[in-house]
């Protein structure tokens, strides 16, 4: 039984080790622009590791330098309340979670009609993450998803709001969320897509990069895309209701 207890108290101690570690690294990017996250040195080992070669493509750039046009794009694209809450929209992930409950039952019930060794579509997970939940997911956590590190998101996203302005959040975000494989940040997507600095962004052009951030490798390789288009006009025309913080 003491065996049993020593145990449980090192995993907790563990646990609290870890959660320490993690606000000191937030406290630290509050100042100071992070090298890198844990997504991207996940991504960087990936691809070396597959195809040999390290692809690693993100030049810095401080808030002032991004186009305005980008910063409207992707609040309106990604999480349009960003500005008014305090870093989980629950009616969002509500939402997300019923989405996802029907799409499984769906799915579920196409499976018990399909023939036998039938190949089974996956079924699309919606999310209903903020800016801020992506920005805590991809700097500090792994890509699993579990209810544990959905928990550890949470925990760490109220940390973020509560140590980070919305601008300092938005401009970390900005700077090393993925646009395309290896490459990480909005000068870098501004670069690699339209040859040209990210200040200098047209609306259309940053609503079309906005747009691709749910799946960037797959509209890299699909450029002409019509969803991408479509939703791109769609986004352009919400960008004049996204608040900037």
């Amino acid at each position: 039984m003491k065996a049993l207890l020593r145990l449980v108290a090192l995993v907790l101690l563990a646990g609290c080790a870890l959660e320490v570690f993690f606000v000191a690294r937030i406290a630290l990017a509050a100042t100071m622009d992070p090298q890198s996250t844990a997504f991207q040195r996940s991504e960087a080992w990936r691809i070396a590791t597959q195809k040999g070669t390290l692809r690693w493509g993100q030049q810095w750039v401080p808030y002032s330098r991004i186009s305005d046009h980008l910063k409207r794009a992707v609040i309106a694209s990604e999480d349009d309340s960003f500005t008014n809450h305090d870093g989980v929209d629950w009616e969002a992930l509500e939402k997300a979670w019923e989405r996802n409950q029907k799409a499984e039952e769906r799915a579920a019930k196409q499976q018990s009609r399909a023939r036998p060794n039938a190949p089974v579509r996956p079924v699309k997970i919606v999310g209903g993450s903020t800016i801020t939940q992506q920005l805590a997911k991809n700097l500090l956590l792994s890509g699993e998803r579990t209810l544990f590190r959905k928990a550890q998101e949470i925990v760490l996203t109220f940390a973020l709001e509560k140590m980070m302005s919305k601008e300092r959040i938005l401009e970390i975000y900005l700077n090393s969320v993925e646009w395309g494989e290896g490459v990480f940040g909005a000068e870098a997507a501004a670069r690699h897509y339209y040859r040209k600095p990210a200040s200098q962004l047209t609306p259309y052009e940053a609503a079309r990069l906005a747009v691709m951030l749910p799946r960037p490798k797959y509209f890299e390789k699909l450029p002409n895309s019509g969803y991408l288009a479509a939703r791109a006009g769609l986004i352009t025309g919400r960008m004049r209701g996204a608040e900037l913080p």
